[in-house]
């Protein structure tokens, strides 16, 4: 923030965001791209059934799926 001559507790502030959020760096794992892949051709293949379920398919496929 420094670069634009504004200091970071007053971006945030005006921006009404947590000064931590900026902070967090993001999570993926190796496989999100492929999970992802996995999870669009479920859908394409068989419809709208919803997460729970495309959640169940890749399980019972061996895919290590958290939610």
């Amino acid at each position: 923030m420094r670069q634009l001559g504004v200091l970071e507790r007053t971006a945030c502030a005006v921006l009404g965001q947590h000064r931590s959020t900026g902070l967090k760096v993001p999570r993926g794992t190796d496989d999100e791209v492929a999970l992802t892949a996995d999870i669009m051709e479920l859908a394409t293949r068989c419809g709208p059934h919803g997460y729970r379920w495309a959640t169940a398919q890749l399980r019972e496929a061996d895919r290590a799926v958290t939610r």
